[in-house]
């Protein structure tokens, strides 16, 4: 599991933007924030950052006979490295009867409601950004 790194540890990428219609497929992950990426073992794992807080999260699948209940728990770790639930992501349908996932999480400064959406520049249908909505 991914610790969180404080910002002024991370380094610094001299080329952030891509040409106007490249795709760039090949991601340095420490470098991104505000993402999610599903993985193939039905696992999560990403980056939830803004000024006051940035958490490294991972999250695994839920299965309940609840309706309301989560699509996976999302959690985090502590700064003692304990693993603690920050959430969960839900998974809903769009009025014209698409998928799409929402987000809810404890940031430790509030709570952080979001949709997630695929990430700009990218073609991997499992990377989601982390799009606020409050």
């Amino acid at each position: 599991m991914s610790e969180a790194i404080p910002r002024s540890d991370r380094k610094a990428s001299p080329d952030r933007g891509f040409p106007a219609g490249t795709l760039n497929l090949e991601i340095d992950m420490t470098e991104l924030s505000n993402f999610i990426r599903f993985n193939e073992d039905g696992t999560l794992s990403g980056n939830i950052a803004s000024i006051a807080y940035d958490i490294d999260i991972s999250g695994e699948t839920f299965t309940s006979s609840n309706d309301k209940a989560p699509a996976y728990r999302v959690f985090a770790r502590s700064p003692r490295g304990r693993r603690v639930e920050l959430g969960g992501i839900w998974k809903k349908q769009n009025q014209t009867g698409g998928d799409y996932y929402s987000l809810s999480i404890r940031t430790g400064h509030g709570r952080l409601n979001a949709n997630l959406g695929r990430f700009p520049g990218q073609d991997d249908e499992d990377l989601m950004a982390v799009i606020p909505w409050e």
